[in-house]
């Protein structure tokens, strides 16, 4: 079989053979291949750089902040620390009269969020008896004291559960009271009907 000039046989994917001039097999890359494969490698290469790119950011970022951005992060987290550490204070002491912590947050120049403030609530229920609400008050005195920096709200929670203490104080006092006057009631009238017995049997025998 005669071979003319040039002519093209496919031997694989990404190369074929042809004859140069002088006649002589040739092998070459297929321009027409190697380009899509190329294509695909630049797009891929591309993603894998963008990828890398926003991993380096993200990483370097804490070192991007100046001095006074640096200072308002240590200053974020030791005011993150100090208003979790207030609130748990609340919880451990409250008994089972505080309710879940609730948070105020503020982002910080590295992007993360720090407490800047929080709540915590307290319910001090009535006792079914005096001696009952006396101890849910001073528990609720307890809770709302317990951290070691209390807040004008604290103080005003404490205030409140003091009353509440208060006020149950002077009802168990005049309940005592009026056991107490009861049973003396009781005995005078005791000792009045046992008299009129008495007298009344001197009058039946006479």
């Amino acid at each position: 079989m005669d071979v003319g000039l040039n002519t093209l046989y496919n031997i694989g994917s990404n190369y074929t053979i042809k004859l140069n001039e002088k006649e002589v097999l040739v092998v070459e890359d297929d321009e027409t291949r190697v380009q899509k494969v190329s294509d695909s490698e630049k797009l891929e290469k591309e993603i894998e750089k963008e990828k890398e790119l926003k991993e380096s950011k993200n990483s370097s970022k804490p070192e991007e902040l100046s001095t006074e951005e640096e200072e308002l992060v240590k200053n974020l987290q030791a005011r993150d620390a100090e208003v979790k550490a207030h609130e748990a204070a609340h919880q451990a002491a409250g008994g089972g009269m505080t309710g879940g912590a609730s948070f105020s947050y503020q982002q910080g120049p590295d992007g993360k969020m720090y407490a800047i403030g929080g709540e915590v609530s307290i319910s001090i229920p009535s006792g079914s008896t005096p001696q009952e609400t006396i101890s849910n008050a001073r528990q609720a005195v307890a809770a709302a004291m317990a951290p070691g920096n209390p807040s004008g709200q604290d103080h005003a929670v404490a205030a409140s559960a003091r009353a509440m203490e208060i006020k149950a104080q002077q009802q168990l006092a005049r309940e005592r009271q009026e056991e107490t006057t009861g049973l003396d009631t009781y005995a005078n009238q005791t000792n009045s009907e046992d008299e009129k017995d008495s007298q009344s049997s001197l009058d039946i025998s006479a």
